[in-house]
């Protein structure tokens, strides 16, 4: 629902199934943003954020946790690696998702 409604909006939304797809698909398209959930398979999210963050073709790529996975702990490794924002999935709407697209893409 979060890909219909950017893609609704105007957006080119590219998913991947997993966290090493997910890499090689930053690396060969350098997205404006990603939009990562904490666990998913082969690598988890953060660990794909930590080497995201460890490159130099991607280090810059803006990354926004949006999870179900909301623990203190999870949440702060994310902050500490660099991500946007962290969103839990039930509290967010499509809409409200796209709408902060918009404030995460001027910074």
């Amino acid at each position: 629902m979060y890909r219909l409604k950017l893609e609704l909006d105007g957006y080119t939304v590219h998913v991947v199934a997993d966290g090493l797809s997910a890499l090689e698909k930053a690396r060969a398209l350098h997205p404006d943003i990603i939009f990562m959930d904490i666990r998913i398979p082969k690598l988890d999210g953060l660990t794909v954020l930590e080497r995201l963050r460890a490159d130099d073709t991607t280090t810059d790529i803006p990354v926004v946790i949006l999870s179900n996975w909301n623990e203190k702990e999870l949440v702060e490794r994310g902050v500490k690696l660099g991500a946007l924002d962290h969103l839990i999935k039930s509290q967010t709407t499509p809409a409200r998702l796209s709408n902060r697209l918009k404030e995460w893409l001027k910074t």
